[in-house]
């Protein structure tokens, strides 16, 4: 494992925070793959905030992965990240005890997960509108110059006023082809771009991937593929998708055709940004 001076470095910070004693935790821990997340209050600003705290031993087979190849991380990607559909990052450091930690922005509302998952169909504009916004946050990301790598509707929040929020940059490396080298199987199964589950090189387009899935899912609250509950769902990802149409036969064909080119199991038959994705269904109305 990795020491503390390994995430110091990573992190970019020679000053440890005692967490206990900045922040005013609100709210019990929602444990996450790598990390816990607290809704907290910073005693220095009075602001409420989100507050990533991220276990060592997880993270650090991940990162040796990039050893030498100047990775920033976690905190520095999502402060380089800046838009109205993501979630802003505000500090990160390391604490007293040694463990890495981001804060954000709170970001109140309902998980889009949580949202599809209760299987009530959402009005056709709402699912434009929703697909719409997913597509601009996950834009910001590419701008920036970074690969999110577990887009999925688990990483969206939907806020009261309907804002839709990207959040979660733990995996998130730079647009560069040696940090996305065959080999790196990550991300969320049942959204996950058949390149990455079958160990080839990848690009920002495995997001396109994970974006279509998402979108599709937004506008019949199904998936392309039967769903899965372990790594194998990924496997059925380079053979044909179940056509949207199939799900909604009413959805506008710009509509369609935009999410289901990104559903491709070829990279280069994806659309190459989601500036084009976004294009395409530009001035649709529903």
């Amino acid at each position: 494992m990795a020491g503390p001076g390994f995430f110091a470095r990573l992190f970019g910070i020679r000053r440890r925070v005692d967490l206990s004693r900045r922040y005013e935790r609100l709210h019990e821990s929602i444990s996450g793959t790598m990390s816990s997340f607290y809704k907290a209050r910073d005693n220095e600003t009075g602001k409420v905030v989100g507050l990533k705290v991220i276990d060592p031993l997880k993270l650090d087979p991940i990162e040796k992965r990039y050893k030498g190849l100047g990775k920033p991380g976690e905190g520095e990607i999502g402060k380089a990240i800046s838009g109205p559909n993501v979630a802003a990052t505000l500090e990160w450091g390391i604490s007293s005890e040694g463990r890495p930690f981001v804060v954000q922005e709170f970001v109140e509302g309902v998980l889009l997960h949580s949202l599809l998952a209760a299987k009530k169909p959402l009005p056709p504009a709402q699912r434009l509108d929703l697909v719409r916004q997913a597509a601009e946050g996950l834009a910001t990301v590419h701008k920036a110059g970074f690969v999110h790598r577990d887009i999925c509707p688990r990483n969206y929040i939907l806020r009261p006023d309907g804002r839709l929020v990207l959040i979660d940059f733990g995996l998130a490396v730079p647009d560069r082809p040696v940090f996305l080298q065959p080999g790196n199987r990550i991300g969320t199964p049942n959204y996950m771009a058949p390149e990455v589950v079958r160990r080839r090189q990848a690009d920002k387009r495995l997001d396109i991937f994970s974006f279509g899935v998402t979108a599709y899912e937004i506008c019949t609250l199904d998936l392309p593929w039967p769903r899965g509950g372990s790594g194998k769902a990924a496997l059925t990802h380079d053979s044909p998708p179940a056509d949207i149409r199939g799900a909604w036969p009413d959805i506008p064909k710009p509509l369609a055709d935009a999410i289901m080119a990104c559903l491709e199991a070829e990279p280069s038959r994806r659309p190459e940004t989601l500036e084009g994705f976004l294009g395409r269904i530009a001035r649709l109305e529903l």
